[in-house]
């Protein structure tokens, strides 16, 4: 048996926190003096301390930690630890694509963003709308895109999508996912739609969707300072995407903004 001091310094976890564990129920000291309150430890416990170690090193939460000690199956404890592995890595390319963000923001010598003004004429495509929350696009997005491939075949140019403004101003709004075709079917939510012509001032934003928003930023000012921007839709053009490339890297978004022109 091992007193808390002597397994603290074998296991490198401190007494606090060996004592926060057995009041969790994660690691319960082999004996409890009833007198003292001592806690002691069995040597077999060193390994189980150990994964706990590293577990908590990688920011499993407390709760995980104690199903992946308790199971007995090693397949299940695999795929727990697969989960919550996925998930940091997750959160890693969320951090580290808000650094690079932070450092194209902060930049003092910004590479000014090329616009270009366009008259898009009448145009009708095979399309899935609908009223989609902000937070769920990016679902909405993969399933439509995939009913759209589906029932038009081989793709003749880039998908595209219209984007209601209310979607940005309240978190909800119109959404219209689209694909150029010749003779647009009637499948499933696939539907023939008319956009209207409009005038677009229109950039490219390089790179994954997730700050396109800088570029979004970007191209309103510019929008300010040179055109008079009207209250019609977004439109996007996805030229190359996940589809085109696994690499976010290569990806390349146009971004219509509608526009008067003033001259």
């Amino acid at each position: 048996m091992l007193a808390i001091g002597e397994f603290s310094r074998l296991t490198h976890l401190s007494v606090k926190t060996l004592r926060r564990y057995h009041e969790a129920g994660l690691l319960v000291p082999a004996a409890v003096d009833r007198a003292t309150g001592y806690r002691s430890y069995d040597g077999h416990q060193i390994p189980t301390a150990q994964v706990i170690h590293r577990l908590r090193e990688l920011d499993v939460p407390l709760a995980d930690v104690r199903r992946i000690i308790e199971s007995g199956d090693p397949d299940r404890r695999a795929a727990l630890v697969s989960d919550h592995l996925a998930r940091l890595e997750a959160e890693l390319d969320r951090t580290r694509s808000a650094v690079v963000s932070l450092r194209r923001l902060l930049d003092p010598d910004p590479v000014p963003l090329s616009v270009e003004l366009r008259a898009v004429p009448v145009t009708t495509v095979a399309a899935i709308e609908d009223d989609v929350d902000g937070d769920s696009v990016a679902a909405w997005f993969a399933g439509a895109l995939a009913e759209l491939d589906a029932a038009i075949g081989t793709r003749t140019g880039p998908p595209g999508g219209v984007y209601d403004n209310s979607l940005f101003e309240e978190g909800r709004g119109h959404v219209l996912l689209h694909l150029p075709s010749a003779d647009p079917p009637r499948r499933g939510r696939v539907r023939p739609v008319t956009l209207p012509a409009v005038e677009l001032a229109v950039a490219t934003h390089v790179g994954p969707h997730d700050d396109s928003d800088i570029t979004y930023g970007e191209l309103g000012s510019w929008v300010v300072a040179n055109a008079l921007a009207v209250a019609g839709p977004v439109r996007e053009t996805y030229l190359v995407g996940p589809a085109d490339d696994p690499d976010p890297a290569a990806w390349r978004t146009e971004i219509g903004w509608p526009i008067f022109r003033m001259t």
